[in-house]
């Protein structure tokens, strides 16, 4: 193990218990403590070598992937008013998804997004961002009001950059002819892409309103009882109030 990791450093073999993993380092202690150079003496380690690289290119190895697009297919359903729309146009052209691309204002019905423009939609740029990853959150807004046609319920989406690094590894294990174990270890970098679906939807109701109105005449007609009784009997006035709304005959 490198002396580069605090955990392997050793000056005998109980300093290197067998079968303890090297804490931050690539394997488990052999239990054996093996000169690295004539300076340091580490642990020795079961473990894949060589180690994993950590250098980076320069720049994206797949420059072209920002012309990539995304195909975004997207349904909501409001239950209550058994209302239901999709993202994606109505048409019976085959080929208008080979060849549409979301626009807000010319395009807002085409699901299919290039990566580019989503990733410069986030406030970042694709270079800096493919280089060593990151993650966009996508969020649809569905915000309608079923009073109008269901052709005005369209989503609106944003885009946000939640990380600027992202990555994972992956390793494929195979046996050679002398029935060697080997592995090829990769740590790949990519962009994510997180969705996320909002919706609400209203709608005018006749009975509803119906129940309401009628509930704020009852409200306005008991209001005027209760002034009278108020001004006919505890009000200091309450004889003049009389003479003016009742008119006595003789």
């Amino acid at each position: 193990q490198s002396p580069s990791v605090l955990d392997a450093m050793c000056t005998e073999d109980a300093d290197c218990p067998m079968g303890n993993p090297v804490v931050r380092g690539n394997g488990i202690k052999t239990g054996k403590c093996m000169m690295f150079n004539t300076t340091h003496s580490t642990c020795e380690i079961y473990g894949w070598c060589p180690v994993e690289n950590n250098t980076l290119p320069r720049k994206p190895l797949l420059a072209e992937a920002e012309n990539f697009t995304l195909f975004i297919k997207n349904t909501v359903h409001f239950t209550k008013f058994n209302f239901s729309k999709c993202n994606t146009l109505q048409t019976n052209d085959p080929t208008y998804f080979k060849s549409c691309t979301y626009d807000p204002f010319f395009n807002p019905s085409c699901p299919i997004f290039r990566v580019r423009d989503m990733v410069e939609a986030a406030g970042e740029t694709f270079g800096d961002l493919a280089l060593l990853g990151g993650s966009i959150g996508v969020r649809i807004e569905w915000d309608c009001d079923l009073d109008h046609s269901a052709t005005q319920c369209q989503p609106q989406y944003s885009f946000s950059l939640q990380d600027r690094r992202y990555n994972f590894r992956t390793a494929s294990y195979y046996w050679d002819s002398q029935r060697r174990l080997y592995r090829n270890l990769l740590k790949l970098y990519g962009i994510r892409f997180d969705i996320s679906v909002h919706g609400q939807a209203g709608k005018s109701m006749l009975f509803p309103a119906a129940v309401r109105f009628g509930t704020s005449i009852a409200f306005f007609g008991a209001a005027t009882v209760f002034c009278d009784l108020v001004l006919l009997y505890l009000d200091a006035k309450a004889d003049f109030y009389w003479k003016e709304k009742f008119e006595e005959v003789r």
